[in-house]
């Protein structure tokens, strides 16, 4: 079974700055971490490995310092990794971003899985993985929580909703994006950080993936920010006062002003 985890490297902090030009955000000397919810698609994928046998391909799209997370994911039990890097993939937005790991997929060549962590805590979209699938036009399913089957070129996954759960049986080669609630990520073992050390790390430039000029980078991406700045501070709270009957009144009248 060939299975490929898509993971991204993200800032490990919430005080990020925005490049007043390009209004993306600006990641040089900030530490960066494998993205939380990726780690639930690594493991994931290696215990699927390590069910049905097969490999565990780990693709990331990012700078030469990325190479860190695909290192990590290696000493997690990965077995192999390919960083997509080049300038020209600067100030991709989700749907460039997933036309990239999409044609860095078509390069790997056969796969059975797909997995992605269900969103990026820097952007907080889940828009990644679907868009992955639609480029690559194979079935996907969102916010997966267990696999319960797999045989015979299906599989029978839960997917959580706001309610509980539904279960859904899809065709293989698929996607899927997952949840935290699927697995505990395992800790880098000695002999696979040892692994990770002398790993040998593919690099693709967007030549090397036959991407497409007008569909990568700032030119390829049809979102754009136009504005950033931070919300007005909240209004203090009201406290009423009086009887449950007059607290109630006085109730219905605020919410009715808020409403009209």
């Amino acid at each position: 079974m060939n299975i490929i985890v898509c993971i991204k490297q993200v800032p490990n902090t919430t005080d990020v700055k925005i490049d007043p030009v390009t209004n993306t955000l600006i990641r040089d000397g900030v530490e960066s971490v494998i993205n939380p919810f990726d780690a639930y698609a690594i493991e994931e994928g290696v215990r699927l490995k390590e069910r049905f046998g097969g490999k565990v391909t780990v693709v990331t799209m990012g700078p030469p310092q990325a190479e860190k997370a695909l290192r990590e994911a290696v000493s997690l039990g990965c077995d192999e990794a390919i960083l997509v890097s080049d300038r020209k993939f600067a100030g991709s937005d989700t749907w460039a971003t997933s036309y990239t790991l999409s044609q860095a997929i078509r390069k790997i060549g056969a796969f059975d899985i797909i997995i992605c962590g269900k969103q990026a805590s820097d952007g907080d979209t889940a828009q990644v993985g679907p868009g992955i699938s639609t480029h690559l036009d194979i079935p996907q399913v969102t916010y997966v929580k267990k696999i319960e089957e797999l045989q015979n070129n299906k599989m029978k996954v839960e997917r959580m909703t706001e309610t509980g759960y539904d279960i859904v049986e899809t065709p293989i080669p698929c996607l899927l994006t997952v949840v935290k609630e699927i697995n505990t990520p395992r800790i880098p073992s000695l002999k696979g950080m040892m692994k990770s050390k002398s790993a040998k790390i593919v690099s693709w430039t967007a030549a090397d993936i036959e991407a497409e000029a007008d569909s990568i980078g700032l030119d390829g991406s049809p979102t754009r920010v136009v504005k950033i700045f931070s919300p007005p501070p909240r209004k203090g709270g009201e406290m009423l006062s009086g009887d449950v009957k007059d607290i109630t009144a006085d109730l219905a009248v605020l919410l009715k002003d808020i409403v009209l």
